[in-house]
């Protein structure tokens, strides 16, 4: 069994990581080279909340889609355009595999956004046994072994890599390197790509649109800055954001996340306290 590399940089799309880390552990691990051009990460979430009430844990949209190993619903989830909602109650634990976007057309054999906001049967996509890949994959007791169980199954699942998925990671990094940028206009200009050619080639590889990625990554930056408490001025803060004015960035902030950006930000000092 090959040793896990853990993921160093830090998990932006949890909703409020103070408390979340008290409530649950997470493992997050690096792809094995033959499984790289395919997987972003593998994501571990184990709880044990018996005597206590349930928690619901919010997580951030990314433009990924995700391989789920959970007793309460495995499946093939498409990119959530909203912000997931997810009950921790008793004891449990789930395994899950980050595709890169793009990454997953090849497995799909089918535009992926026609599976956004969707979960999919295990079985419709790869042919398993729905009840026996969820058991081989969340009946070992440790986090490698879990990994390990996940990568025989999909293994024998992959088709060739896709040059198009390096295209788009290349899209993506410049995205997230440049707060700047937020039009769609000059995102293209910079791929070498017309405007309508880079929304095609979003909607058949990744299932959102370029303008929802650029949004919600500069929605993500600014939810991990303030959930470490970083001294920001909102108003400029929406400006930077491409926002025309702050309220607007507020009422976008508050439907994804569940709080105002002010508010979140206090609440996230006051748990660091705790």
């Amino acid at each position: 069994m090959t040793p896990l590399s853990t993921v160093q940089d830090r998990a932006k799309g949890v909703v409020a990581p103070g408390l979340a880390g008290k409530t649950f552990r997470m493992g997050r691990y690096l792809p094995p080279p033959d499984l790289a051009p395919f997987l972003e990460h593998y994501w571990i979430v184990e709880w044990d909340l018996r005597g206590q009430p349930p928690f619901v844990q919010r997580t951030l949209p990314y433009p990924s889609v995700h391989l789920v190993f959970d007793r309460a619903r495995s499946g093939v989830f498409g990119v959530t355009t909203g912000a997931f909602d997810y009950t921790l109650q008793e004891a449990g634990k789930v395994c899950g595999l980050k595709f890169r976007p793009g990454a997953f057309r090849g497995l799909l054999r089918r535009p992926v956004h026609t599976i956004t906001d969707q979960v999919l049967a295990l079985s419709s996509v790869f042919g398993w046994d729905d009840a026996a890949a969820q058991a081989a994959v969340l009946a070992p007791a440790d986090d490698a072994a879990m990994v390990d169980a996940a990568n025989g199954l999909l293994r024998g699942a992959l088709p060739a890599p896709d040059p198009q998925v390096e295209r788009i990671a290349a899209i993506l990094r410049a995205v997230e390197s440049t707060p700047g940028l937020t039009q769609v206009e000059a995102l293209a200009a910079g791929a070498g790509l017309h405007v309508r050619s880079l929304q095609q080639l979003f909607s058949e590889y990744v299932g959102v649109s370029p303008k929802w990625v650029i949004r919600r990554f500069r929605l993500h930056e600014a939810a991990d800055r303030l959930a470490h408490g970083a001294e920001l001025d909102l108003g400029a803060l929406a400006l930077d954001l491409g926002y025309f004015d702050q309220a607007h960035f507020t009422s976008d902030f508050r439907r994804l996340v569940g709080q105002a950006p002010g508010r979140y930000r206090e609440e996230a000092r006051e748990q660091k306290q705790e």
